[in-house]
């Protein structure tokens, strides 16, 4: 089955390119565009008053959506901003605690909590241990062990790695340890949102889930979300004038909060992602299409391409997250020395894949077919060995 034809506007810009980044810049659908021209619409239509239709529609409409990809019971639990770090940012902000705080973390997070954790770290607004992430058989096991060990403020893990593409399944572990005025757990679930199939019921009263649409929900920047449970940070320092849109009781003169996820919001932002995000989701429910089924399609290419790259020079690479059957991230990830020349030579024949240092990331999604991947092998076999 190939379900190319929803991306027609991506492979007419670029039609010799071979693209196998999904898991990097996942090319956007053509139901984006529908939505990104909607919001130039409204905006020219509605004027000021667009904003009673963003907030009024499309907001509530975009937070359901998530809830329900999530398995989560509350709606307005969920907060959108243009990306990740601003929420985390000011999700630290709202722990009111003394200065350092205490925080378990991984060496394998993405560079946006990887850098600012430093510079907290530098500035004495944090010690921060980290576990690594390797050998991956044992770390679920050595990063719970860790957080049960110690008296952290701040837990914060990554739901699949970014660079390796290990899936963490702790998080329910990780739970049981929260307390809004202990432990709080942030979950980041970029590379899991609408890649694997995730059910936080179970734990939304206690774990925060930050996530956005750039990847696998194919609705490109500006969508970042929070899921903030109740009860956990009330009043970020870190704050921005919507989020106390909802705070009725403000008396004149105080910094007022809305009593949900709204309170961490931050100020006037770009509409366009929540257009675009919203179009993306109408068109799966049209298609018949969720994560699930996405997945099961994935899978099946990663084993083809697996198969296919047998006597390649990247059959010399570790893959670092086998194909075991469970929960999988989009993307293969290959270590090997030779993996930022293996990247460049593939760029200089217009296929797009990415590099992490020593790791070459293959990330396959929606818009590919089998096709896709007896072409890749082609251009595999031309790779220089050792």
């Amino acid at each position: 089955m190939s379900w190319k034809h929803l991306f027609r506007r991506a492979f007419d810009a670029a039609p010799e390119r071979l693209h196998l980044a999904a898991h990097s810049h996942h090319l956007w659908p053509d139901a984006s565009h529908d939505g990104q021209w909607q919001a130039w619409e409204d905006a020219a239509k509605l004027a000021d008053r667009k904003w009673d239709r963003i907030m009024g529609e499309l907001w509530p409409r975009a937070q359901a959506d998530v809830a329900g990809e999530l398995g989560l019971p509350d709606p307005s639990t969920i907060v959108f901003a243009p990306n990740t770090h601003e929420l985390i940012v000011r999700l630290v902000s709202a722990i009111e605690r003394p200065r350092p705080l205490r925080v378990l973390a991984t060496d394998g997070e993405f560079h946006s909590f990887r850098r600012q954790s430093a510079r907290w770290e530098a500035a004495g607004e944090m010690t921060v241990e980290r576990v690594p992430v390797e050998p991956f058989d044992s770390f679920a096991k050595r990063f719970v062990s860790a957080a049960e060990d110690g008296q952290y403020d701040l837990i914060f893990v990554s739901h699949v790695m970014f660079n390796s593409g290990h899936v963490f399944d702790g998080i329910e572990r990780l739970a049981a340890l929260a307390r809004p005025e202990g432990t709080w757990v942030v979950v980041d679930g970029y590379h899991a949102f609408m890649g694997v199939e995730t059910d936080l019921g179970s734990v939304a009263d206690r774990i925060f889930y930050v996530a956005g649409g750039y990847k696998y929900a194919m609705a490109g920047e500006g969508t970042a979300f929070l899921h903030a449970p109740p009860g956990y940070g009330s009043r970020p320092v870190y704050t921005g004038w919507y989020a106390e849109f909802d705070d009725l009781s403000l008396p004149p003169g105080a910094v007022g909060y809305a009593p949900d996820a709204g309170r961490f919001m931050g100020s006037t932002f770009d509409a366009s992602g929540l257009y675009r995000f919203l179009a993306v989701r109408a068109m799966l429910e049209a298609e018949g299409l969720t994560t699930a089924l996405i997945a099961a399609h994935v899978a099946r290419l990663h084993e083809q391409l697996l198969h296919a790259i047998r006597g390649t020079a990247l059959k010399s690479a570790e893959l670092l997250n086998p194909l075991t059957g469970g929960p999988h991230a989009r993307f293969l990830a290959f270590r090997s020395p030779h993996a930022q020349r293996w990247q460049a030579e593939l760029m200089a024949r217009d296929v797009i894949t990415d590099v992490r240092g020593d790791v070459l990331r293959i990330g396959l999604g929606l818009y590919h077919d089998d096709e896709d991947i007896m072409r890749f092998a082609k251009e595999a076999l031309r790779l220089g060995g050792a």
